[in-house]
């Protein structure tokens, strides 16, 4: 299993609020088999309407920590969402705020999902913005993001720390870890017998 402690890379700035998973991955990239691909949909609508999005400006092309700000993938609870922004290379997310459900989805991909102030967010992402090649660490252990000379307290809830850094939010390594226990169990139950 992958524990997951520290992810480090260069920013995306995207401060703002409200942000549904509608504007995420619009609904039309929903009806794909797998989510091959999707990563290059992620936020196609708010693109084509603003030229300087950040996910068009090549600076950002590499960011792997999106800084983002209040209530970030609320409405509906498609998994694309968070799908197609870890395949876009979205490793951590760090917001004021996050709805529930997708950040759940976000945890069960491995990809942290850290809050923050609002002033912390606005200098980071000023930062990111006059800086593109900033080297950021979000430290789950120590809770908390690191760049250039500042440290920024974060924090994330106790289930999902927990499941990251212990590299228990990865359901399938669990799976393949104990498939000797599981054909074991199986092999009791009168209804898995043909």
């Amino acid at each position: 299993m992958t524990q997951i402690t520290q992810i480090t890379g260069t920013g995306i700035p995207l401060l703002l609020d409200d942000i549904d998973t509608d504007r995420i991955i619009p609904a039309r990239f929903l009806r794909c088999v797998s989510f091959d691909g999707i990563g290059e949909h992620a936020f196609e609508d708010d693109r084509q309407q603003d030229k300087s999005h950040p996910f068009n400006q090549p600076q950002y092309h590499e960011g792997s920590i999106l800084v983002t700000g209040r209530n970030f993938g609320c409405g509906s609870s498609r998994e694309h969402a968070p799908q197609s922004l870890m395949r876009w290379g979205v490793k951590a997310i760090i917001g004021e705020s996050f709805a529930e459900i997708f950040f759940g989805n976000c945890t069960s991909l491995g990809v942290p999902c850290v809050t923050a102030e609002r002033p912390a967010l606005e200098a980071l992402a000023s930062l990111i913005k006059s800086d593109p090649p900033l080297e950021i660490n979000v430290d789950l252990q120590a809770k908390e993001v690191r760049y250039a000379d500042t440290v920024v307290p974060v924090d994330i809830a106790a289930s999902a720390h927990e499941a990251l850094v212990s590299g228990q939010w990865d359901f399938l390594s669990q799976l393949l870890e104990n498939k000797d226990a599981i054909r074991k169990t199986a092999s009791q139950l009168s209804y898995m017998q043909s």
